[in-house]
């Protein structure tokens, strides 16, 4: 196999497979969320902004692997 195709291959993996996780995650995030909402309607606000930092936190792993993604496609 050639340099360039592995990288290529080698960056899709990382990120699909960075990407998995934070996915999984943010739907469990939200949906546990939801349902907290649904059942105490007045901790609605700050049941949401604790919603957004848990996301925000959980995304920043997919951001992780795309970084590393583009560090195998360009620097090596």
């Amino acid at each position: 196999m050639e340099l360039e195709a592995a990288k290529v291959l080698a960056a899709g993996i990382a990120v699909g497979l960075g990407a998995i996780g934070p996915g999984i995650g943010e739907g469990i995030i939200a949906g546990r969320a939801l349902e907290a909402m649904s059942r105490n309607p007045e901790m609605s606000d700050k049941l949401f902004t604790n919603m957004l930092v848990s996301m925000a936190i959980a995304e920043s792993t997919a951001i992780y692997a795309l970084l590393v993604a583009f560090i195998i496609l360009f620097a090596i």
